[in-house]
């Protein structure tokens, strides 16, 4: 088949509209942001999606990815403000608000954020001594976050965050600190040590003043228990000591024959339970004894009672009386002489 300069002329036309359609329609992916330029000259940017330009007039200047990115900052020799030397690296998080400013601000973003990061890390550290830089890393990463953030801010660019990953003092250096926070430590230990025994030692004072207070109360109370018990007793024995002399001023003999025993055998009991005394030889004489007990025995029936009420008036116990024998006391350094 022969093609005649007509259908030429056609086939040509269909791919050079093909071709301006492929170089007008730019698809943007979702993150990113296309500048366009027109002679050279940037007119807008494009957002993610379908979008169609002017061939052959217009072209996409620089592709921006608008994405939070991360950027790490190597490793570097910091000088303190009390002259130690300490190596530091951070990383930088960094975010593009305005495509255009950071494609036509700046060139080299990367790196302008890089080597401005490094200088402000110098700067900030710089102004704090060792102990300072060691315990406050909040402090350091709040300042170089507001300085950074202040110089891209031209640029179009926000700074999300910047922290600092490691700082390594020398060796010497980090001995000698564990010499001293061991001997802090110490200092520490000997200090509550120290608060330990004298807590200890003032609870024990305490405990022994509570106990000499309790015990200090406890024999008052002893004592005036004591005191109550003897004026009982005392008034129990004035009140016995009254009757008995009601009934001896009514005639009633046997009631001073009970008295009397009654302090007999007591005064009997504590001779037989000293203690300094082994062998007692005493007289006694039965008959006494005996008239003693009948005379107990005649109150009891008066008391309680009974036969001997009606008994007519109590008789006296008979007693085979013998020759008294008087026992001497004996003494072991004189003994009795025969007559």
């Amino acid at each position: 088949m022969v093609l005649g300069g007509f259908d030429i002329v056609v086939i040509v036309f269909v791919v050079l509209v093909v071709m301006v359609l492929f170089a007008g329609i730019k698809t943007v992916p979702q993150g990113y942001r296309y500048t366009i330029e027109r002679f050279g000259r940037y007119t807008r940017t494009l957002e993610p999606g379908l979008n169609l330009i002017l061939p052959f007039v217009e072209r996409i200047g620089t592709r921006m990815n608008v994405m939070e990115q991360v950027l790490a900052v190597p490793t570097q020799e910091v000088i303190t403000k009390d002259n130690a030397s300490v190596s530091a690296d951070a990383v930088c998080f960094y975010q593009i608000l305005n495509a255009a400013q950071a494609a036509y601000q700046v060139s080299n973003l990367e790196n302008a954020i890089l080597n401005l990061t490094m200088t402000n890390i110098r700067s900030v550290m710089g102004s704090m001594d060792l102990d300072e830089l060691l315990s406050n890393r909040e402090i350091i990463n709040d300042k170089l976050l507001r300085v950074v953030d202040e110089a891209v801010g031209p640029w179009g660019i926000k700074v999300t965050r910047v922290e600092i990953k490691d700082i390594q003092p020398p060796r010497d250096l980090v001995d000698a600190m564990g010499r001293q926070m061991k001997a802090e430590r110490e200092k520490r230990a000997q200090v509550l040590e120290a608060e330990g025994s004298r807590n200890a030692q003032i609870l024990r004072a305490e405990g022994a003043k509570q106990s000499a207070i309790l015990q200090a109360e406890g024999q008052r109370e002893a004592a005036f228990r004591n005191a109550e018990a003897r004026e009982r007793m005392a008034e129990a024995e004035a009140k016995a000591t009254m009757m008995v002399s009601e009934a001896i001023a009514a005639g009633d003999v046997q009631a001073i024959n009970y008295f009397v025993a009654q302090k007999y055998t007591e005064a009997l009991t504590a001779i037989g339970s000293a203690s300094n005394s082994k062998v007692v030889l005493m007289p006694i004489e039965a008959s006494s004894i005996l008239g003693s007990l009948g005379g107990i025995g005649a109150i009891a029936r008066e008391v309680f009672g009974g036969e001997a009420a009606n008994a007519g008036p109590a008789q006296p116990p008979r007693t085979r009386t013998a020759p008294a024998r008087t026992t001497p006391l004996v003494n072991p350094l004189n003994p009795p002489q025969e007559s």
